[in-house]
């Protein structure tokens, strides 16, 4: 039969009702026995009865005399009692030897069994001990005691025949503790859920394995093995099948008998070698497919489905959806397989600062970083990376739904953040908040070493000015030229923040080692290019508004020969990788080009590894990018600009420990040695 379900998308809640009817009643997985060091996290099969008392005989909780308390009434600080002291002292780890009889005390350690005829332990700081030439040793008591002082009585702590733990709870150290305590080896605990976890696709290698061009490493492999693994169940991960029918079918026909939930990723779009769900539309049980298309962003392409009694789950093939159609889908039936309790997630509130659209028809779910203002309120920024990041999954703090009526959300606008996977969301001692760079990472590599933890939110050098301003984040990275006064980032500074003097950096023109579209008048560029645009600036104390606008340096101020080999290049066919608009590498690209639009134009990235990235690899022939991200690539460049990239900080946050290290860091000679390998100027 044609598999036809993808036509018709349901909702995420019609989705699980659709997977959960066809599931019905859960299998029973049974138990096992497992040593006491493996039951960690486990689940109890059966409750737990005590077969001996905790403790088992009546003992001391203290060093003393063991007495018998009616010998100590009346004893004071004036009128103290004087017992004898009879041998032999108690020892631990078995009964004493000697009865204590009416006038006598006998020596006690902490856990020492109590001696017949004692009925209480007067500690020794209550004491003195006294030779007294008519009788030997004896002990002097100057405060009394009542009968139990210092004492645990057998079986207080927990008695023969008592149940001391439950069926379905969980082992963490405390239950492992009380099992120990009444003498259990071992745990019968449920039996975790086999979860067999399978990747597709004909681009997929092995992580560790070396790439070829095109090629992809599995993330999704070890990311839903390491979900399966923290929702209690036992992943195997059966490795990569390419887009082979006969392989698929076998894989899944294998894991179909041997496994309790069967996990594949990628392989369901209804695109031409996508094969996963064709396969299994043949080789799974009654009732089959129940769902193929949920409306959910990420995730639309979900395919869920019940073979017998063996539930099946397609992700998406990119991670962030895979990640997402886990956590909101799968993840609960592992928790129910392997017989742990449902957690309901605590939503927090936060604002958003800028607005956020949403394609309507689809649930979206919204990944985000959480940071807190200067009020301590939270502040949640999306991370638009898309599903095929792995880095949005790993770095978010959490995620918010749009429902699917809801097109756009304003800027101010609270949206309830909930954590992902059930971890809450992580604090850092360090928000960084604006424009990336190289250099960057190495300041928070040495941050990370001074034991200071750090969150980076990538938004561009605006977009962190306008965080630092609302007092959002402790740095704003910036690189904004101001072409009225010649300077860099100190025109746009906001009243409540200082600049601190951060590293230039050479923008430059880049493209293929040998491509002669770019061959350089003879002459090499001339020397004071990068000196014009590295002027030096001093944070003015009344800064302008900041409401004026970066540009670029105007195109009569770039060197005329380097824009006439562009314009060359361009005729003769090359393609260039634009960058984001805003950023200020796409002024700089637009005053270099003025009014020409090559190939290639409106087709933006976001970094400038990625324009380097596309050059090398032949999808696009020149664009513009910093030369830190050139090294090791076998990539030719042309300067053009020397640009300041500094960090603006509120003044709310100067002060700060994680703050003061990251400025001392920006004076460090090892740490300007490093800048300088990367091709950064301190």
């Amino acid at each position: 039969m044609k598999q036809s379900q993808f036509l018709n998308v349901v909702s995420r809640d019609e989705a699980e009702r659709r997977f959960r009817r066809a599931l019905g009643p859960l299998p029973q997985l049974g138990h096992e026995r497992v040593p006491l060091d493996e039951a960690l996290g486990r689940v109890l099969a059966l409750d737990v009865k005590s077969s001996v008392d905790v403790p088992g005989f009546d003992r001391s909780n203290m060093d003393g005399w063991a007495v018998r308390a009616e010998d100590t009434f009346g004893a004071t600080e004036h009128a103290p009692r004087v017992l004898l002291r009879k041998r032999p002292d108690v020892a631990i780890g078995a009964l004493a030897e000697a009865e204590v009889l009416p006038g006598e005390a006998v020596a006690i350690p902490t856990g020492g069994a109590l001696p017949r005829g004692a009925d209480a332990v007067v500690p020794v700081e209550w004491s003195e001990l006294e030779w007294r030439e008519s009788g030997g040793e004896h002990v002097v008591l100057r405060r009394a005691a009542v009968p139990g002082n210092a004492l645990a009585y057998a079986g207080t702590d927990i008695a023969r025949g008592e149940v001391v733990l439950r069926a379905g709870e969980s082992c963490t150290s405390r239950e492992l503790g009380v099992l120990a305590a009444i003498g259990e080896a071992s745990a019968l605990v449920r039996r975790r859920p086999k979860v067999a976890v399978i990747s597709t696709g004909d681009e997929l290698v092995t992580p560790g394995v070396p790439l070829a061009s095109g090629q992809l490493y599995d993330s999704n492999g070890a990311i839903l093995a390491a979900s399966v693994r923290e929702q209690g169940g036992e992943p195997t991960l059966l490795g990569i099948v390419g887009d082979d029918e006969p392989a698929l079918e076998r894989i899944l026909t294998h894991a179909l008998a041997h496994y309790d939930l069967v996990l594949m990723s990628g392989g369901t779009s209804k695109g031409p070698g996508d094969l996963n769900v064709r396969v299994l539309e043949r080789v799974s049980e009654p009732p089959g497919i129940v769902v193929h298309g949920v409306a959910l962003k990420p995730g639309k392409p979900l395919c869920l489905a019940v073979s017998g009694r063996t539930p099946v789950a397609i992700l998406p093939g990119f991670p962030t959806s895979a990640a997402f159609t886990f956590h909101e889908l799968v993840a609960p039936l592992v928790r129910e397989l392997a017989g742990l309790r449902f957690e309901p997630s605590t939503s927090v509130l936060a604002t958003l600062p800028h607005r956020v659209r949403s394609e309507p028809g689809r649930t979206e779910y919204s990944l985000v970083h959480l940071v807190e203002d200067d009020d301590q309120r939270l502040v949640a920024y999306p991370i638009g990376k898309g599903s095929g990041s792995v880095t949005t999954w790993s770095r978010a703090d959490g995620y918010f739904v749009i429902p699917t009526d809801v097109e756009l959300l304003d800027a101010g606008e609270s949206v309830a953040v909930l954590p992902l996977g059930g971890a809450r969301p992580r604090q850092r001692d360090l928000v960084v908040i604006g424009s990336h760079c190289l250099g960057l990472d190495v300041l928070l590599s040495h941050l990370a070493r001074a034991g200071f933890t750090a969150k980076v939110v990538a938004v561009g050098s605006e977009g962190g000015l306008s965080a630092a301003r609302r007092g959002e984040c402790d740095i704003a990275p910036l690189h904004l030229f101001d072409r009225d006064s010649s300077t860099y980032n100190a025109p746009f500074l906001p009243p409540n923040c200082e600049l601190v003097r951060g590293y230039d950096r050479m923008q430059a023109v880049t493209f293929r080692a040998g491509d002669a579209r770019f061959d350089f008048p003879p002459a090499a560029p001339p020397t004071d290019l990068a000196a014009r645009f590295s002027q030096e600036h001093t944070p003015s104390s009344s800064p302008r508004a900041p409401s004026s606008s970066p540009r670029a340096p105007h195109a009569g101020h770039l060197d005329p020969r380097l824009v006439s080999v562009l314009h060359a290049a361009v005729e003769a066919g090359a393609t260039m990788l634009n960058r984001n608009a805003g950023s200020g590498t796409r002024a700089l690209i637009d005053a270099l080009l003025g009014g020409l639009r090559p190939s290639g134009y409106r087709i933006e990235a976001s970094s400038h590894h990625a324009v380097a990235a596309a050059i090398e690899q032949g999808r696009a022939d020149f664009g513009v990018a910093i030369t830190s991200v050139l090294l090791n690539r076998p990539l030719g460049r042309i300067p053009l600009a020397l640009e300041s990239l500094d960090f603006a900080i509120p003044a709310s946050r100067r002060a700060r420990p994680a703050v003061t290290a990251f400025v001392n860091l920006l004076r460090d000679p090892t740490v300007h040695a490093e800048l300088t390998a990367l091709e950064l100027s301190p």
